[in-house]
């Protein structure tokens, strides 16, 4: 009996000193307000490097069954937070369009269907590219893409949130099928019949009762992101069992359907994964111009200079939409020229003006070029010639008065030019 107890005692003394399996944090995060103010939140589990993103109520109140799914599916990852394998970072987003479900139809609070307004020109198949004419549910034909791709507050949100996703999966109802991206994209495929097959849906290739542009699967995949769309069977149940057998078996074949984010090649200067998505999403080499460098480490995480913008990632700000910006040189380089002793500028306007407001707007507004800080005013160039310029936090644009084209100023080589005069002298040895 002695025996026995003693056995007892070291077996138990053993397990005492086995490290318990470690739980993933959670973390809840508003990501940004709708039009009409309302939250929007993420709730993170884990810290793995493939962040699969699942949205739930895109189309508002129609959809309401995804917005209850995806409130059951992070109440279940909240009681199992160890199902989340060890290189995934889940994310769930219950509703992205609250403005719609607290109105009680599909659209947006300006009647934009979100699942129509993404720019997806980024793949090789232009007829699923943004159109304002766009077929919705049952096929009826509306001019609901809105006014140009990622017009819409909601839309720049999950464009933002994805920029650093291995994978996305937008719930939506009712058909009871499953579809990826529709153009050739592999992972999205994979992924597509991982989840049908778990989930008891049907797998299908291509969404085949209407023509979807713009769509927010498709915007994913063309940036390299795992994409696809589960249609629940109903329009009012969770079908919960069915999609969590789905998303598990996602996860269990994590490295299989998620690829992380690759690096871009750009005039022989490579470009880290989510600075060259940021790249991409946001306009190219049209607007930002090209790498001057290699990407070089901060304090908080990695820069890289361009032409006319340095984009950076914080990894401070890791799951927001803060996450992969442009550096607030607009802010420096106006600090700059009234250190320099200019008095033409008025130092703060609450909103863009004439010429620039649209060609603000259009190109990500606050998101992307930050709030404007001055008026627009005459700028003098050395060589005697002269431009109407605006200050944005993160940009300066310029006006050509001859053909009225707009651009940004090329704040990546000012501050390029800046670093170069203000790099401590090396001096020179002397034999």
């Amino acid at each position: 009996m002695i025996h026995v107890v003693l056995m007892l005692l070291l077996v138990f003394s053993h397990l005492s000193r086995v490290s318990p399996v470690p739980v993933p944090p959670v973390r809840t995060i508003e990501i940004g307000r709708s039009a009409e103010g309302r939250p929007i939140e993420a709730v993170v589990f884990g810290n793995g490097s493939r962040k699969l993103v699942v949205v739930g109520a895109t189309h508002g109140a129609p959809e309401a069954n995804t917005y209850r799914l995806a409130l059951a599916l992070v109440e279940h990852f909240r009681a199992h937070p160890t199902e989340i394998p060890p290189d995934v970072r889940l994310a769930i987003i219950p509703v992205l369009n609250p403005d719609g479900l607290a109105r009680g139809w599909r659209f947006d609070a300006a009647g934009v269907d979100l699942n129509r307004n993404m720019d997806t020109s980024h793949d090789a198949c232009p007829e699923n590219d943004w159109r304002l004419r766009v077929q919705g549910a049952r096929g009826i034909v509306s001019d609901t893409g809105g006014p140009y791709p990622d017009s819409q507050i909601e839309s720049r949100i999950i464009r933002a949130f994805l920029l650093d996703a291995a994978g996305a999966i937008f719930l939506h109802s009712n058909a009871g099928l499953v579809f990826p991206a529709s153009c050739e994209h592999m992972p999205s495929i994979a992924m597509a019949q991982i989840y049908a097959a778990a989930a008891g849906y049907q797998y299908t290739r291509f969404w085949d009762r209407y023509t979807i542009t713009g769509g927010m699967h498709d915007w994913a995949a063309g940036l390299g992101i795992a994409a696809i769309t589960p249609e629940l069977s109903t329009g009012d149940q969770t079908e919960f069992a069915e999609n969590l057998a789905g998303l598990r078996a996602v996860l269990m074949h994590s490295a299989e359907v998620l690829p992380l984010p690759e690096a871009g090649m750009i005039n022989e200067i490579p470009v880290p994964p989510v600075i060259y998505r940021f790249w991409r999403a946001m306009g190219g080499k049209e607007r930002f111009g090209v790498p001057l460098e290699l990407a070089t480490q901060t304090a908080t995480g990695i820069r890289q200079r361009f032409t006319r913008a340095v984009i950076e990632i914080d990894e401070t700000q890791r799951d927001t939409i803060a996450y992969t910006r442009l550096a607030s040189l607009g802010e420096e380089a106006m600090i700059a020229l009234a250190y320099g002793g200019a008095d033409t500028i008025t130092p703060f306007s609450d909103r863009p003006s004439g010429p620039f407001a649209e060609f603000w707007q259009r190109g990500g507004g606050q998101f992307v070029f930050g709030d404007p800080i001055s008026l627009p005013f005459a700028s003098l160039f050395p060589d005697g010639s002269s431009r109407i310029a605006q200050y944005f936090t993160r940009a300066v644009f310029f006006l050509e008065p001859s053909s009225g084209q707009i651009e940004l100023a090329p704040l990546g080589l000012w501050d390029a030019a800046r670093t170069q005069l203000t790099a401590p002298v090396v001096q020179h040895t002397i034999r």
